[in-house]
C-alpha cells in the first residue's frame, strides 16, 4: 500500500553508519531508520545475538517465559522505573497499552476519570488510540471519529496545561523530546509542574521515549536529563537496534494490569528480547553515553555553525545529545532537502514545522559529523534563497 512518500532508492545493505543501495552506491546514514539503529546497520554483537536465538528459540506463547524476556526486563526496570515491563513489537502499540494503563487507573479512583491530556504538535502512533494522542491535524482528519476524552496543551505553556486538568484526568502524555514535530525539548520547569499536577489530581505521567530514549540524548532515557520521573515510561525503535520491539515500564502506581486485561502474540518473543538485551549492554558499556554527549555536543555546535553561515535559509537548529533538527525557510522544502541531500549521499530525515532530523547511529564519530556537515554545506549552497 501506498502510505510513505518514498524516495527513489532501493537498499541493499549496510554496515555500521553508512548504507549501500543495490547499485553499490554508499550514502552516510544520519537517519538511523528514524532513530531506530541504535548501533548503526549490521552491528557484529547483535548480528551474534540475532543468529544464535534463532537457532535457539524462535518464539514461545507468552503463557510462558523465556530467559531473554526476563533479563530485558530486568535491565530495563534496574535503569528506569523499578517497575513491571510489558513488551510489544512497536512503539504505537506501547502506547496504546499505556493508554489502557492509564484508563484502567482512572477506573480504579472513579468511574468518569478517564480523560488523557497530550501536547499540541505531539506525534505517538498512527493507531486508533495513539492516534487521538497524537495532536496533527494531516494524521488525524481523514480517521474521525476518534477515541473519545483526548486533550490537548500547549508544550512548555504552565497557563495551557493548567487549564485543562480536573478530577477526571486519569493521564497525560509527553514525548520529552518532541521529534515528529521537529525537535522540541520540553522545560525542566515545566515537566516539574506537570509532575506536581499529576500526583495533585492523581493522574498517571506518561512519558513517550519512542524517539528520544535508549541513549538518544546522552542519557539512556530522556527524562533523566530533567530530574522529573514518570509513572510508566514507553520505548521502542532504538531498543531493538533494527528488531522490531517495543516496550512499557510501570511503576508500582501504575501496576494496574491484571491477567486478560491486554497481551500480545509476538511481544517480548525471545528473537526480539535477545536482540534487546545486546543493545541494553552496548549502552550501558562504561563511557558509551558518554561518547554519545561529546558525539552530540560536536554535531550540534557544527549545526549552530552553518545556522551563522546560511541565516537565510537556516530559521533555527534544535536538539539535544544525537537528536537534532535544522529548521528551514518556509521557502525551501524539508522533503526537497532531504532529496537533495540524498542525492549527495546522505540520509537525513524530514519532520514537521518545515524541519529535517539529523539522527546519527550512537556509535558516529567525528569524522562521520564533519562529512555529514559538508553534504549539508553543499546542499544549502545549492537550494533556493530567502526571497
Amino acid at each position: 500500500m501506498n502510505t510513505y512518500h518514498k524516495f527513489d532508492v532501493v537498499f541493499d545493505h549496510g554496515r555500521g553508519v553508512f548504507i549501500w543501495d543495490k547499485d553499490g552506491r554508499m550514502f552516510l546514514d544520519f537517519g538511523s531508520g528514524v532513530a531506530v539503529n541504535a548501533l548503526g546497520h549490521c552491528h557484529p554483537e547483535l548480528v551474534k545475538t540475532i543468529k544464535k536465538q534463532a537457532e535457539k528459540l524462535l518464539h514461545c506463547s507468552n503463557l510462558y517465559w523465556t530467559e531473554p524476556q526476563i533479563e530485558l526486563a530486568e535491565m530495563l526496570s534496574k535503569n528506569s522505573l523499578n517497575g513491571k515491563v510489558f513488551f510489544v513489537n512497536s512503539g504505537t502499540e506501547a502506547i496504546e497499552t499505556a493508554i489502557k494503563i492509564a484508563r484502567k487507573y482512572g477506573k480504579t479512583k472513579h468511574e468518569n476519570k478517564y480523560r488523557i491530556l497530550s501536547a499540541m504538535n505531539s506525534f505517538h502512533g498512527r493507531t486508533m488510540g495513539a492516534l487521538s494522542a497524537t495532536w496533527q491535524t494531516k494524521y488525524q482528519e481523514k480517521f474521525k471519529p476518534l477515541v473519545e476524552g483526548f486533550e490537548h496543551f500547549q508544550l512548555n505553556d504552565v497557563k495551557s496545561l493548567e487549564a485543562k486538568f480536573s478530577e477526571d484526568v486519569c493521564g497525560v502524555i509527553l514525548e520529552p523530546v518532541q521529534g515528529e514535530s521537529g525537535i522540541f525539548l520540553a522545560d525542566e520547569e515545566f515537566l516539574k509542574t506537570l509532575r506536581k499536577l499529576c500526583d495533585e489530581y492523581d493522574a498517571l505521567l506518561i512519558f513517550d521515549e519512542v524517539q528520544c530514549g535508549m541513549g538518544r540524548t546522552g542519557k539512556l532515557f530522556a527524562y533523566q536529563h530533567f530530574n522529573v520521573e514518570p509513572d510508566v515510561l514507553v520505548v521502542a525503535k532504538g531498543l531493538g537496534g533494527g528488531f522490531p520491539i517495543g516496550a512499557v515500564i510501570a511503576n508500582e502506581k501504575a501496576d494496574v494490569f491484571e491477567p486478560g486485561d491486554h497481551g500480545s502474540t509476538f511481544g517480548g518473543n525471545p528473537l526480539a528480547c535477545s536482540a534487546g538485551v545486546t543493545v541494553m549492554k552496548q549502552l550501558l558499556k562504561d563511557g558509551f553515553l558518554q561518547r554519545v554527549t561529546r558525539m552530540g555536543e560536536q554535531l550540534g555546535k557544527l549545526l549552530c555553525e552553518l545556522w551563522k553561515e546560511f541565516p537565510d535559509k537556516i530559521e533555527q537548529v534544535r536538539g539535544i545529545g544525537l537528536m537534532w533538527g535544522v529548521q528551514l525557510i518556509k521557502e525551501i522544502s524539508a522533503n526537497e532537502f532531504a532529496k537533495e541531500c540524498l542525492n549527495q549521499g546522505l540520509l537525513v530525515v524530514p519532520a514537521g514545522s518545515n524541519t529535517v532530523r539529523l539522527l546519527p547511529p550512537l556509535i558516529v564519530q567525528k569524522k562521520h559529523i564533519t562529512q555529514a556537515i559538508e553534504i549539508l554545506r553543499n546542499v544549502l549552497m545549492k537550494v533556493g534563497k530567502k526571497a
